[in-house]
């Protein structure tokens, strides 16, 4: 079992990264990647962790680019921990991600939904306070019921508290992640809202500028869509990578490396991604 596609409580997950690691040797992952939310501050510590119980180990990142109308999220893997240029530009916009969240405050509020930042960030717990603490404080508040109303209601692109924030281009995003020894793949292109042919050429853009693959396995992913993006990843010579964006127990419905039980990354995402990273990451 292979997810190379989770969060911990360095950013916006339920788990500390090693206690995620130790989930994911009990549940039968073999390989897996810890791509926090514009934060490396958890690789080390899962990292250690791997190699202590035998898991092997990615070390990623999750970082969000400028796009419209969808939403665009760049995954690195096999990045260097102590690139001090990723670091400064992932502390540039956690810088924004706080500026956002004061502000969604100030909107629930009006809507009456008063949160306190304090509890906010009490339940992350990490160095990276987003919109899934601002959830999880919802629904211990009583306002919602789960976690996907919050988001549908309140938080998710175009709801009623939702506020956008500073991004660096998608280019820049593929740059930030070469320059640090990794390979940019995009995730989750669902989330892009384009056509078949729109994000062909999207891809094909992406991929002259040093994309490296695409984020094909997705826990939210119709087997046609799975099928489309696997399609065009092979027409644009991308590599292949999923995960099931595993935030904990109780957070977003998926399960780690099955998704929502229907998901399975085929062995050879990780060992193509591996080859490509041992190459030098040279398309």
């Amino acid at each position: 079992m292979i997810d190379l596609h989770t969060h911990s409580t360095a950013s916006d997950g339920k788990l500390t990264p090693t206690e995620l690691i130790r989930y994911a040797k009990k549940v039968g992952i073999e390989v897996i990647s810890l791509t926090d939310h514009d934060t490396l501050s958890g690789l080390e510590e899962a990292s250690q962790e791997a190699a202590r119980i035998g898991v092997e180990f990615i070390p990623g990142v999750e970082i969000s680019a400028d796009y419209n109308p969808g939403t665009m999220h760049m995954l690195g893997y096999f990045i260097d921990p102590l690139n001090v240029d990723l670091a400064d530009t992932l502390a540039w916009l956690r810088g924004g991600r706080d500026d956002r969240n004061r502000i969604i405050l100030k909107k629930l509020a009006e809507l009456g939904c008063p949160l306190e930042m304090e509890k906010v960030a009490e339940l992350a717990g990490g160095d990276s306070v987003g919109r899934p603490h601002i959830a999880r404080a919802m629904m211990d508040r009583g306002y919602v019921a789960s976690f996907q109303e919050a988001f549908d209601r309140y938080l998710g692109k175009g709801a009623a508290a939702y506020v956008d924030r500073e991004k660096m281009t998608p280019e820049r995003a593929i740059e930030k992640i070469r320059s640090a020894g990794g390979l940019p793949v995009l995730a989750h292109p669902q989330t892009l809202a384009l056509g078949e042919a729109e994000l062909s050429d999207l891809l094909g853009h992406l991929a002259s500028v040093g994309l490296a693959g695409v984020e094909v396995y997705y826990y939210s992913h119709s087997e046609r869509e799975t099928a489309l993006y696997a399609s065009l990843a092979s027409k644009h010579n991308l590599l292949i990578t999923g995960g099931s964006d595993f935030h904990g127990p109780g957070m977003i419905d998926t399960g780690l490396g099955v998704g929502k039980g229907n998901m399975k990354v085929p062995g050879s995402v990780a060992r193509r991604l591996r080859e490509e990273h041992d190459k030098g990451g040279l398309r």
